[in-house]
C-alpha cells in the first residue's frame, strides 16, 4: 500500500497558557469591581440588621420596666444618685378596709389606736387568683414615701406582714400592727390598702463600647436605704446586654399625685464601628396613695 498523508495538519483544540492567564486576570479584575459595588449595600444590610436587633433589645427592656412601674406602690419609686439604679415596691392587689368611722360593731376594723388589734375586715370581694394575698406579702396603708417617715413603706412605719394562719374569709390578720404605733395616725382618706409582694431593682452596669448589662433584681429584703445594686442575695435576670449606659430620672413631690419617670438606655455592638443606639421612654405613674 502506498503511504498517503493528509493534506494538512488538524488544528488542536484548547487554550494556551497565555490565554488562560489573561482570562484569570480579567475575571479577577471583574470580581474586584463587583465586590467594590456590592460591599456597601451588603454592609448596609448587616448594619441595619444589627441596629434592628439593638432596637428590639432596648425596646423590650423599656417595656418590661414600664410594666413594673405601673404596678409600683404609690410613692415607692426611687432612683440612685447616679441614675443607674431604679427601685420600687410591687403591688399585687389591694382593696378597702373596714374603718372605725364605718360604724360596724360586728366586724373588726383596722385600728390606728390599739396595737393589740391585729386584724381587719376587707370590704367587698377578697383578691383571688394571682392577686390572692399570700405568705410573705405585706399590707401597706397610705404610703407617702421617704419624705414622710410616718408613712414610708421602706422604713416599715406603714407596712405590716400578712398572717395567713389567722386569716380567713374577708378577715385579714397581721403579724403586728404598726399603724397603731405611729406618732400620728396616718389613715387612708379612702380607707384603701395595698398588698405588696416585694421590692424590685433595675440596675445598669454600663460599659464603654457596649460591654455592659442591665439587670432586673428581686427577692431581697426591703431596706430603708436604697442599695445599688440590691443588697443581700437577690435573684437576677439579664434584661439587656451590649449596654453602654442607662439613666433613670424621677422627680417627686408631696403634692404631686401624677409623676413622670424618664428611662434612657444606650446600646452598641461591641467591636463595631456602628454609632451608639439610644432609646428614651417616658412613663406616667399614679402616686395617689
Amino acid at each position: 500500500m502506498s503511504d498517503r498523508r493528509l493534506p494538512g495538519r488538524l488544528a488542536q483544540a484548547g487554550f494556551t497558557l497565555v490565554e488562560a492567564i489573561v482570562a484569570i486576570v480579567i475575571i479577577g479584575i471583574l470580581g474586584g469591581m463587583v465586590a467594590v459595588f456590592i460591599r456597601v449595600p451588603v454592609q448596609g444590610y448587616v448594619d441595619s440588621v444589627a441596629r434592628a436587633e439593638l432596637s428590639d433589645v432596648a425596646d423590650g427592656a423599656l417595656r418590661r420596666i414600664s410594666r413594673d412601674l405601673r404596678l409600683a406602690l404609690p410613692n415607692s419609686i426611687r432612683v440612685s444618685n447616679d441614675g443607674k439604679s431604679l427601685e420600687m415596691l410591687l403591688t399585687k392587689s389591694g382593696g378597702r378596709y373596714l374603718a372605725a368611722e364605718d360604724g360596724d360593731l360586728l366586724n373588726p376594723h383596722l385600728s390606728f389606736l390599739d396595737p393589740a388589734k391585729k386584724s381587719f375586715t376587707v370590704i367587698g370581694p377578697m383578691p383571688a387568683g394571682k392577686q390572692q394575698i399570700a405568705d410573705g406579702d405585706a399590707i401597706v396603708v397610705y404610703n407617702l414615701g421617704p419624705d414622710f417617715p410616718q408613712a414610708d413603706a421602706y422604713s416599715g412605719t406603714n407596712r405590716a406582714l400578712y398572717d395567713r394562719g389567722n386569716s380567713g374569709g374577708n378577715l385579714v390578720a397581721l403579724i403586728s400592727n404598726p399603724f397603731a404605733v405611729q406618732a400620728a395616725p396616718m389613715q387612708s382618706p379612702g380607707a384603701r390598702f395595698h398588698v405588696v409582694s416585694g421590692p424590685v431593682t433595675y440596675y445598669c452596669n454600663g460599659a464603654t463600647g457596649g460591654a455592659g448589662t442591665l439587670l432586673r433584681q428581686w427577692a431581697y429584703p426591703i431596706s430603708a436605704a436604697q442599695n445599688s445594686p440590691a443588697s443581700g442575695t437577690p435573684k437576677s435576670a439579664l434584661l439587656a446586654n451590649r449596654v453602654v449606659s442607662c439613666n433613670f430620672d424621677y422627680s417627686s413631690a408631696a403634692s404631686r399625685r401624677s409623676a413622670l419617670v424618664v428611662l434612657t438606655i444606650s446600646l452598641r455592638v461591641p467591636g463595631s464601628n456602628d454609632p451608639t443606639l439610644t432609646l428614651l421612654h417616658q412613663v406616667h405613674v399614679n402616686n395617689t396613695p
